[in-house]
């Protein structure tokens, strides 16, 4: 009985830290996250002044001639 008690301590505390490995694994990837959805907004954003930019180039562009 006693070593059927400690088989499922051991395999308790076993439990306990594989949760606590994936909360701690769950919290760096939801910040990795986070500053990946970041850099991709700012990406978008300096695309689209990109795109405004050669647009305003472009009007102010003459037309060709044929």
């Amino acid at each position: 009985m006693q070593t059927e008690m400690n088989m499922l301590e051991s395999k308790l505390t076993q439990l306990v830290q594989l949760s606590q490995q994936l909360r701690a694994e769950n919290h760096r990837l939801r910040q990795e996250l986070a500053a990946a959805q970041s850099h991709d907004r700012q990406t978008e954003d300096k695309i689209s002044n990109a795109r405004a930019r050669i647009e305003r180039l472009l009007a102010q562009m003459p037309e060709e001639e044929t």
